[in-house]
């Protein structure tokens, strides 16, 4: 599947002149990234801010979502913090849908390093729901 576009998304949009402009693989219920982390989203010195860790969480869940041509919104998540984002490392951000009941969608993801997926900076699962259905 291709890049599915949202020009001022603060995660993927182009367009965005403070965004992430990451980019995002698809494959059945799953999405991932690759994130090369970046002074400019530092909470404490050389460490990245949980809040951006949380919305790079909710995101690649969403994309999973969006993969199989449904759209839904994030109605509970929980994360995990296990380990410090580091500034100017690289991560995988992977996500994925475990269940679906009429229109909740139940989704977890990952951050891990990019060299080792045992190596796990945060964790979350959430719970989204449907606001528009497969059309295909």
């Amino acid at each position: 599947m291709s890049e599915l576009e949202y020009k001022n998304c603060f995660v993927c949009g182009k367009d965005n002149p403070i965004g992430l402009k990451l980019d995002f693989f698809y494959e059945n219920n799953t999405a991932y990234c690759i994130w090369d982390t970046h002074k400019n989203y530092e909470g404490y010195p050389e460490i990245i801010h949980g809040g951006i860790v949380a919305t790079l969480l909710d995101e690649v869940m969403a994309k999973a979502i969006l993969g199989g041509n449904q759209e839904a919104v994030t109605t509970e998540m929980t994360v995990r913090y296990l380990k410090p984002a580091r500034v100017n490392k690289r991560y995988k951000v992977f996500g994925e849908i475990n269940n679906q009941r009429k229109k909740i969608i139940e989704c977890s993801a990952y951050i891990c390093d990019i060299d080792d997926e045992e190596y796990i900076i945060a964790k979350a699962v959430a719970n989204y729901w449907q606001v528009k259905a497969n059309t295909t």
